[in-house]
């Protein structure tokens, strides 16, 4: 991973973790349901974020590596490796 990445991601984690602190006092305080819903709405929102992060730096660094070795074995596995995470699918 890139430092860049890297950095956008450790920003963006520590976003993440103070939703998640928040949404788990709103739970402990008896908040209304549907402000506690938002905010976990707003941590999944964020997560996925983090994942389009992830994913770029994978597909612009490890991906395109395999895509210009002479290696057909790890072009496919790369790409089999992607379309399992973007369809949700466990390799």
């Amino acid at each position: 991973m890139r430092s860049d990445t890297q950095r956008r991601a450790d920003a963006r984690l520590a976003k993440i973790e103070g939703q998640i602190r928040a949404v788990r006092k709103m739970v402990e305080d008896d908040r209304y349901c549907v402000d506690i819903v938002r905010q976990v709405q707003a941590a999944r929102s964020a997560l996925s974020g983090l994942e389009s992060v992830i994913i770029e730096d994978h597909v612009d660094t490890c991906v395109q590596h395999a895509l210009e070795s002479g290696s057909t074995d790890d072009r496919r596995e790369k790409v089999t490796e992607l379309v399992s995470i973007l369809t949700g699918k466990k390799k």
